[in-house]
């Protein structure tokens, strides 16, 4: 079930157009997100290679964007004050290589750790066809816009 679609996605992050690379909220409450992401089949994907090939290592962007997703939908009173930046990501794992050649859609997870004010630690996961392809974790710190 889609909560909010593509259109309703790019007015809450600052990733418009082929930049949005999440396609669909399926579900999110206080700590985590479920999206859907059919980017990985789009040609005019900003993040593939001069050869056309995504790499796996992509899904952290598509993870981001998910926890930026989140971040906006968990403050409930209209748009976060805060932005926020990802400062790192750990103990990620790369299972295949490439994104491009994988049939059907993407999901991708992203969980609140802990956090505050000043920053949060989310753990993500990309996986489809019953399979996972990428995991780790992502450290987001938070700043007034400029």
């Amino acid at each position: 079930m889609i909560i909010f679609d593509r259109q309703q996605i790019s007015s809450m992050i600052p990733h418009a157009g082929t930049m949005c690379l999440l396609d669909a909220v399926l579900a999110w409450d206080s700590v985590s997100i479920r999206c859907l992401s059919c980017c990985h089949q789009r040609a005019n994907n900003p993040l593939r290679q001069a050869d056309g090939t995504l790499g796996v290592i992509s899904g952290v962007e598509i993870a981001a964007q998910a926890m930026a997703v989140h971040g906006w939908l968990a403050t409930s009173s209209g748009p976060p004050a805060m932005h926020g930046y990802l400062a790192s990501v750990r103990d990620v794992h790369l299972r295949i290589g490439r994104l491009d050649g994988i049939k059907g859609e993407l999901i991708v997870e992203a969980e609140r750790l802990m956090g505050d004010t000043k920053g949060a630690i989310y753990r993500f996961l990309l996986k489809g066809n019953g399979l996972e392809f990428l995991d780790g974790r992502a450290t987001v710190l938070f700043r007034a816009p400029e």
